[in-house]
């Protein structure tokens, strides 16, 4: 007998869920690249003509290719799953990379110097370097994600989400709540439901039309501002920008101390968005995503973008909005389009801020809820722990900036006087260096110890000690010794779970509320098997 093979499913290019998660994640993209010119321009002092001509066109050309890539990476995993239900991977510029790149980066050189190209020439060498990391990170990521529970993968994602991803625009939006929470509103109702608008206008563009209407009404806009954003618009061509790129890579070994440890961040970052896709049913191959993170970087910076663009966090988010693979090239290719164009500046005085990052809000919001729906019950606990080490890098990158605003410092102030004021600062910051792979590792250690798998924690905790000792956790710049207390911590852990490793304790019995994918279902004692009853003929 010949097996035959179910036929193949049609599979569109563009389905009504792309409206939706188009406008939702164009619109997330959209807010990244406004802000990253902002920065670019208040705060390195860059030049229009450097900005609008030569790093948003290259920011575009990897926005373009990546989002293309991925778009076809969904299809053939649609294709060979025979679904049609597979959405593609969001991709775009890293956002705590946004950061960390103006501030940690360029603006220390811009202040020594005073000239803005020597700061970018040291941004652009800076995203070359993490692009590289990830590269080498994708041969390494599949076997982290293969033995690294999901609680601790999902938890520090969730972690990134609600701080770096949710909480500035949070705050933007209570600064204009008038605005804001109408759109958001809209956006919960739209993708957190069933309800469907009117004629089925997609909701994205439907709540940022009607944040855009009531920010102009409420005078919130000017006219003024428009028009003479509109007299920058000029097309512009992105080409390599070599000379840069070897600039900035001659004086390397300061950009090290950070570009290991994010770059190590990144391809950990691009790992547990691939598991969050994975949870929300799409399996796609890590090596994949990662290889092609790397090349984005790196093409990117050789064109002269500081800006290292990576997959995004929210995957469920637009698969939830009905999503598929559409969505994902159309983003790219606009994005792009409107970074030729040096549209952005426009853009920025016709949407009101506080009308465009509650997308964002919304995105955390899932984000976090994913990581505790798509775990065990049991391992909640670990799912904290995953949180706390971003949520403390935050918190002292905001002690940070308003100390800095005051004309001071946290050494400056000291911290006996900060203690004082019930601010436990030095502990935060040792906790939120390397955060994410922090996260990881306390998330993993948590788990471990729930579930009474001693051997696997041990090493977890040694682990642990290894990464603080050179300072790729816990510590503020790659070296020996980087923080010898935090690595002794660690190995004491070791020790202690040891001997109940020793012991041969029986690992804890899964419950029918874990995931099975999490944690291996106990195997039962074998039982007669009785023999069928008859079928009756009304059930045939």
């Amino acid at each position: 007998m010949v097996k035959t093979s179910s036929p193949a499913v049609p599979l569109p290019y563009w389905v009504r869920g792309d409206t939706n998660a188009f406008f939702g994640f164009g619109v997330n993209v959209l807010v990244n690249v406004l802000t990253l010119t902002g920065l670019c321009l208040g705060v390195i002092k860059l030049g229009s003509g450097d900005v609008f001509g030569t790093i948003l066109p290259a920011l575009g050309i990897a926005l373009v290719a990546g989002n293309v890539y991925y778009t076809l990476l969904a299809r053939r995993l649609a294709r060979r799953e025979n679904r049609t239900d597979v959405t593609a991977l969001p991709y775009g510029p890293s956002v705590p990379h946004m950061f960390i790149v103006i501030f940690v980066i360029m603006l220390p050189i811009y202040l020594r110097t005073q000239d803005p190209r020597q700061a970018w020439q040291a941004g652009v060498a800076w995203a070359f370097i993490i692009g590289v990391i990830v590269l080498i990170g994708a041969f390494v990521g599949p076997y982290i994600r293969r033995y690294a529970p999901r609680a601790a993968l999902l938890g520090t994602l969730a972690g990134i989400s609600i701080t770096f991803i949710s909480m500035n625009p949070a705050g933007q939006m209570w600064r204009m709540a008038w605005i804001a929470l109408p759109v958001l509103a809209l956006l919960l109702i739209g993708l957190l439901t069933d309800v469907k608008l009117p004629g089925n206008i997609p909701i994205g563009l439907a709540a940022l039309l009607v944040g855009t209407a009531i920010g102009w009404i409420g005078g919130a806009m000017s006219v003024p501002d428009v028009s003479a954003a509109a007299r920058d618009i000029a097309l512009a061509v992105p080409s390599f920008e070599f000379g840069l790129l070897v600039d900035g890579l001659t004086d390397m070994a300061p950009l090290l101390a950070t570009a290991i440890p994010l770059g190590v961040y990144n391809f950990t970052e691009g790992m547990t968005n691939v598991e969050s896709a994975a949870t929300a049913g799409d399996n796609y191959n890590l090596r994949s995503v990662l290889l092609a993170d790397g090349a984005g970087a790196v093409v990117g910076a050789a064109l002269g973008s500081p800006f290292p663009p990576a997959v995004y966090v929210g995957h469920p988010g637009w698969k939830a909005a009905g999503g598929r693979s559409g969505y994902s090239m159309a983003t790219g290719v606009v994005i792009a389009l409107l970074c030729f164009l040096g549209m952005f500046g426009l853009l920025a005085t016709i949407f009101p801020t506080a009308a465009i990052v509650p997308i964002l809000l919304y995105i955390g919001l899932l984000i976090g809820a994913q990581a505790f729906q798509a775990t065990p019950r049991a391992h909640a606990a670990a799912v904290v722990a995953a949180l706390i080490p971003n949520i403390a890098a935050w918190a002292t990158g905001q002690m940070d900036n308003a100390l800095a605003a005051a004309g001071t410092s946290a050494a400056e102030v000291g911290d006996a006087a900060l203690a004082g004021a019930g601010v436990v600062y030095d502990g935060l910051l040792v906790l939120g260096q390397g955060a994410i792979l922090a996260g990881l590792v306390l998330g993993a250690l948590v788990a471990f110890i729930i579930d009474k798998r001693f051997w696997q924690a041990t090493i977890t905790a040694a682990t642990g000690s290894v990464l603080s000792f050179i300072g790729l956790i816990h510590g503020a710049q790659i070296e020996w010794n980087a923080n010898g207390q935090v690595a002794l911590g660690y190995l004491f852990v070791a020790l202690i779970c040891t001997p109940f490793a020793l012991a041969k304790i029986p690992p804890r019995t899964p419950t029918p509320e874990d995931h099975p994918s999490d944690l291996p279902p106990p195997t039962p004692e074998p039982t007669p098997t009785p023999p069928p009853p008859p079928t009756p003929a009304s059930s045939i």
